[in-house]
């Protein structure tokens, strides 16, 4: 049985918090690559950036639908979504786009439990990470396809 250490790719590409966004678009075109780790000083995981969240920045802002009703603001979405989708838009440096919530495996996870993480969660990377959450490698669709031919 295959594991994450024996398909997934290194050294993998990072970036920090301060990369800056149109830095990070050259580093995702010319590697060829949909995203990133990010990472602090020590190389310890924060989250994930991907191509996704850098189209964001492209998006047009979305008004949450609203009524008033009886003097009050009655709002039929969530409010603190446009403050985020705001944030978004308006992002200078990974810092504002990237996710801290992200899926990671470690180097002896089966690729079995990877496939089904990247099916059911629907994400194309998954960083590999140490004991201390340092980043060590970095599986993505690409990696587990190679396992068919």
């Amino acid at each position: 049985m295959k594991r994450a250490q024996d398909i997934m790719t290194t050294p993998v590409i990072t970036v920090t918090l301060n990369t800056d966004i149109k830095e990070l678009a050259r580093l995702l075109t010319s590697k060829r690559i949909s995203g990133v780790p990010v990472v602090d000083d020590n190389g310890i995981l924060l989250g994930i950036v991907t191509e996704t969240d850098l189209l964001f920045t492209e998006k047009p802002l979305h008004i949450p639908t609203f009524v008033t009703l009886l003097d009050s603001v009655v709002f039929f979405e969530n409010p603190f979504k446009m403050d985020k989708d705001l944030k978004k838009l308006t992002a200078s440096t990974v810092a504002d786009l990237y996710s801290s919530d992200c899926l990671t495996v470690e180097g002896s996870t089966p690729t079995e439990e990877i496939a089904k993480l990247m099916i059911t969660q629907k994400v194309n990377l998954l960083p590999v990470i140490g004991e201390k959450r340092e980043v060590i490698g970095i599986v993505s669709r690409t990696n587990m396809l190679s396992l068919m031919s």
